[in-house]
Protein backbone atom coordinates (compact mmCIF):
# COMPACT_ATOMS: atom_id res chain seq x y z
CA UNK A 1 0.00 0.00 0.00
CA UNK A 2 1.04 3.79 -0.57
CA UNK A 3 2.53 5.17 2.35
CA UNK A 4 0.42 8.59 1.57
CA UNK A 5 -2.72 6.38 1.07
CA UNK A 6 -1.88 4.77 4.27
CA UNK A 7 -1.26 8.57 5.96
CA UNK A 8 -4.71 9.33 5.33
CA UNK A 9 -6.24 6.38 6.21
CA UNK A 10 -4.10 6.33 10.14
CA UNK A 11 -6.19 10.11 9.75
CA UNK A 12 -9.44 9.05 9.28
CA UNK A 13 -8.85 6.38 11.63
CA UNK A 14 -7.64 9.21 14.65
CA UNK A 15 -10.40 11.21 13.81
CA UNK A 16 -12.91 8.63 14.03
CA UNK A 17 -10.86 7.82 17.81
CA UNK A 18 -11.75 11.65 18.48
CA UNK A 19 -15.53 11.22 17.26
CA UNK A 20 -15.27 8.27 19.81
CA UNK A 21 -13.76 10.48 22.57
CA UNK A 22 -16.03 13.09 22.05
CA UNK A 23 -19.44 11.34 22.87
CA UNK A 24 -17.80 8.85 25.48
CA UNK A 25 -16.31 10.89 27.96
CA UNK A 26 -18.30 10.65 30.53
CA UNK A 27 -19.03 7.55 30.05
CA UNK A 28 -18.64 4.61 32.93
CA UNK A 29 -16.02 2.99 30.94
CA UNK A 30 -13.90 5.65 30.02
CA UNK A 31 -14.39 7.59 33.48
CA UNK A 32 -12.81 4.23 34.90
CA UNK A 33 -10.15 4.73 31.96
CA UNK A 34 -9.46 8.39 33.13
CA UNK A 35 -9.36 7.31 36.90
CA UNK A 36 -6.60 4.60 36.53
CA UNK A 37 -4.58 6.82 34.42
CA UNK A 38 -4.68 9.61 36.85
CA UNK A 39 -3.49 7.24 39.45
CA UNK A 40 -0.94 5.65 37.58
CA UNK A 41 0.84 9.32 36.51
CA UNK A 42 -0.19 11.80 39.15
CA UNK A 43 2.98 13.81 40.15
CA UNK A 44 5.43 11.84 38.39
CA UNK A 45 8.39 14.16 37.94
CA UNK A 46 9.97 12.57 35.14
CA UNK A 47 6.52 13.28 32.27
CA UNK A 48 5.91 16.18 34.30
CA UNK A 49 9.00 17.92 32.94
CA UNK A 50 8.08 17.62 29.26
CA UNK A 51 4.82 20.00 29.79
CA UNK A 52 7.63 22.72 28.50
CA UNK A 53 7.85 20.84 25.14
CA UNK A 54 4.12 22.15 24.74
CA UNK A 55 4.18 25.36 26.03
CA UNK A 56 2.24 28.23 23.65
CA UNK A 57 5.33 30.61 24.19
CA UNK A 58 7.82 27.72 22.44
CA UNK A 59 5.73 26.39 20.31
CA UNK A 60 5.25 30.54 18.96
CA UNK A 61 8.97 31.11 18.90
CA UNK A 62 9.83 27.96 17.26
CA UNK A 63 6.89 28.55 14.29
CA UNK A 64 8.23 32.14 13.98
CA UNK A 65 11.84 30.43 13.83
CA UNK A 66 10.57 27.54 10.93
CA UNK A 67 9.12 30.64 9.00
CA UNK A 68 12.19 32.73 8.83
CA UNK A 69 14.45 29.83 8.09
CA UNK A 70 11.90 28.93 5.04
CA UNK A 71 11.55 32.04 3.95
CA UNK A 72 14.89 33.51 4.29
CA UNK A 73 17.13 30.92 3.47
CA UNK A 74 15.37 28.72 0.96
CA UNK A 75 12.60 30.60 0.17
CA UNK A 76 10.04 27.50 0.45
CA UNK A 77 6.56 29.60 0.05
CA UNK A 78 4.78 26.09 0.37
CA UNK A 79 6.49 25.27 3.23
CA UNK A 80 5.61 28.25 5.27
CA UNK A 81 2.25 28.00 4.23
CA UNK A 82 2.01 24.25 5.55
CA UNK A 83 3.23 25.85 8.71
CA UNK A 84 0.82 28.50 8.56
CA UNK A 85 -1.61 25.48 8.49
CA UNK A 86 0.08 23.38 10.94
CA UNK A 87 0.88 25.51 13.86
CA UNK A 88 -1.48 28.46 14.14
CA UNK A 89 -4.63 27.37 12.23
CA UNK A 90 -4.52 23.92 14.12
CA UNK A 91 -4.09 25.99 17.74
CA UNK A 92 -7.52 27.83 16.32
CA UNK A 93 -8.88 24.41 15.99
CA UNK A 94 -8.06 23.79 19.38
CA UNK A 95 -9.62 26.34 20.71
CA UNK A 96 -13.04 26.20 18.73
CA UNK A 97 -13.06 22.28 19.73
CA UNK A 98 -12.73 23.13 23.06
CA UNK A 99 -15.50 25.48 23.52
CA UNK A 100 -17.79 23.44 21.51
CA UNK A 101 -16.85 20.43 24.02
CA UNK A 102 -16.92 22.97 27.38
CA UNK A 103 -15.61 19.46 29.28
CA UNK A 104 -14.13 21.26 32.68
CA UNK A 105 -10.43 19.99 33.67
CA UNK A 106 -9.93 17.60 36.56
CA UNK A 107 -10.60 19.55 40.06
CA UNK A 108 -7.59 20.50 41.68
CA UNK A 109 -6.80 23.72 43.47
CA UNK A 110 -5.15 26.76 40.79
CA UNK A 111 -6.82 24.91 38.35
CA UNK A 112 -6.34 26.09 34.55
CA UNK A 113 -9.45 27.51 33.42
CA UNK A 114 -9.74 27.01 29.91
CA UNK A 115 -11.96 23.51 28.88
CA UNK A 116 -10.10 20.62 29.16
CA UNK A 117 -11.10 18.44 25.82
CA UNK A 118 -8.96 18.24 23.47
CA UNK A 119 -5.81 18.89 25.59
CA UNK A 120 -3.80 21.76 23.79
CA UNK A 121 -0.30 20.48 24.54
CA UNK A 122 -0.58 16.90 22.83
CA UNK A 123 -2.44 18.54 20.05
CA UNK A 124 0.00 21.49 19.73
CA UNK A 125 2.69 19.62 20.67
CA UNK A 126 2.02 16.83 18.21
CA UNK A 127 1.67 19.56 15.22
CA UNK A 128 4.81 21.46 15.86
CA UNK A 129 7.19 18.18 16.34
CA UNK A 130 5.73 16.60 13.31
CA UNK A 131 5.50 19.73 10.87
CA UNK A 132 9.70 19.72 12.03
CA UNK A 133 10.39 16.16 11.72
CA UNK A 134 8.45 16.54 7.94
CA UNK A 135 10.37 19.46 6.84
CA UNK A 136 13.27 17.97 8.15
CA UNK A 137 12.73 14.41 5.95
CA UNK A 138 12.04 17.06 3.07
CA UNK A 139 15.93 18.11 3.36
CA UNK A 140 17.41 14.97 3.06
CA UNK A 141 17.64 11.56 1.44
CA UNK A 142 19.02 9.73 4.11
CA UNK A 143 16.24 6.94 5.17
CA UNK A 144 17.89 6.73 8.78
CA UNK A 145 18.77 10.24 9.81
CA UNK A 146 14.44 10.61 8.43
CA UNK A 147 13.71 7.54 10.76
CA UNK A 148 15.49 8.99 13.50
CA UNK A 149 13.38 12.81 12.88
CA UNK A 150 9.96 11.02 13.33
CA UNK A 151 11.32 8.67 16.50
CA UNK A 152 11.97 11.80 18.32
CA UNK A 153 8.89 13.49 17.46
CA UNK A 154 6.65 11.06 17.87
CA UNK A 155 8.53 10.02 21.99
CA UNK A 156 8.74 13.38 22.65
CA UNK A 157 4.77 14.29 21.13
CA UNK A 158 3.54 11.05 23.69
CA UNK A 159 5.64 12.69 26.61
CA UNK A 160 4.34 16.14 26.30
CA UNK A 161 1.08 14.97 26.42
CA UNK A 162 1.40 12.52 29.46
CA UNK A 163 2.92 15.29 31.07
CA UNK A 164 -0.30 16.83 31.37
CA UNK A 165 -2.21 13.91 33.11
CA UNK A 166 0.67 13.27 35.65
CA UNK A 167 0.02 17.19 36.49
CA UNK A 168 -3.92 16.75 36.21
CA UNK A 169 -4.45 19.43 34.06
CA UNK A 170 -6.03 16.86 32.09
CA UNK A 171 -7.67 13.42 31.43
CA UNK A 172 -6.05 11.09 29.78
CA UNK A 173 -8.78 11.04 26.96
CA UNK A 174 -8.24 14.58 26.76
CA UNK A 175 -4.76 13.70 25.85
CA UNK A 176 -5.46 11.22 23.40
CA UNK A 177 -8.69 13.23 21.98
CA UNK A 178 -6.00 16.09 21.34
CA UNK A 179 -2.99 13.57 19.63
CA UNK A 180 -6.20 11.93 17.67
CA UNK A 181 -7.18 15.27 16.08
CA UNK A 182 -3.90 16.91 16.04
CA UNK A 183 -2.74 13.76 13.93
CA UNK A 184 -6.14 14.64 11.70
CA UNK A 185 -5.14 17.66 11.02
CA UNK A 186 -1.76 16.93 10.31
CA UNK A 187 -2.69 14.42 7.35
CA UNK A 188 -4.90 17.04 6.45
CA UNK A 189 -2.25 19.27 5.63
CA UNK A 190 0.26 17.00 4.62
CA UNK A 191 -2.85 16.46 1.27
CA UNK A 192 -3.12 20.22 1.10
CA UNK A 193 0.84 21.06 0.76
CA UNK A 194 1.20 18.63 -1.65
CA UNK A 195 -1.24 19.16 -3.97
CA UNK A 196 -0.02 22.67 -3.89
CA UNK A 197 3.29 21.03 -4.38
CA UNK A 198 2.51 19.36 -7.59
Amino acid sequence: MNNRVLLYISGLFTFILFIILRYTYDTSTIVSFDQNMELLLKGNKFFSFFHYFGETSLIDFIAIILLFILWLKFKNYRGMFFVILTIPIGRLINHFVKEWVARPRPEIADQLASYSFPSGHAMMGLLYLFTIAYLLSELTKNHKSKLWYWIGALVLAILTGLSRVAEKHHFATDVIAGWSLGFTWFCICIFLYESIKR
